[in-house]
């Protein structure tokens, strides 16, 4: 490990117990990993990839030490209901629908066999008939 890492992990680590312990000096003090980064003085990507276990750590003293999630799980979590809202409205409504096409169906079946019955017409049914295409005559 270079010199640089091993200062960056140490200003990490600091950064980790300042933003815990509510007395931030550098960023706004959410318990957030860009505020961690902030207050570490190190770049967000160098948080996530080359100290990726500094930062599961500080998620995971943020869930213990303070009994909340961190705000990317929190954001998260809403997403996932939010989803699971809509899947269900969604399933409802394709119930619905499913149903709509199966009386739909029904009601084509029962009018197409009542106009295939000549002996049932009307004269009245047979004078409601409007043409699409007008004969000439």
């Amino acid at each position: 490990m270079t010199k640089q890492s091993t200062d960056e992990r140490a200003h990490i680590r600091a950064a980790i117990d300042r933003l815990l312990a509510g007395q931030p000096t550098a960023s706004n003090g959410a318990l957030t990993v860009v505020a961690l980064a902030d207050e570490a003085g190190v770049h967000r990507m160098a948080l996530q990839k080359r100290h990726a276990d500094l930062k599961n750590e500080f998620c995971e003293r943020v869930r213990a030490e303070t009994k909340q999630l961190p705000e990317s799980e929190r954001q998260l979590r809403k997403a996932v209901s939010d989803l699971k809202g809509s899947v269900a409205t969604q399933k409802a409504e394709i119930k619905a629908l499913r149903h709509q096409v199966t009386q739909l169906a029904l009601t084509n079946a029962v009018l197409t066999h009542q106009g295939t019955r000549p002996e049932k017409r009307s004269e009245e049914t047979l004078n409601n008939v409007v043409p699409l295409h007008p004969t000439k005559g």
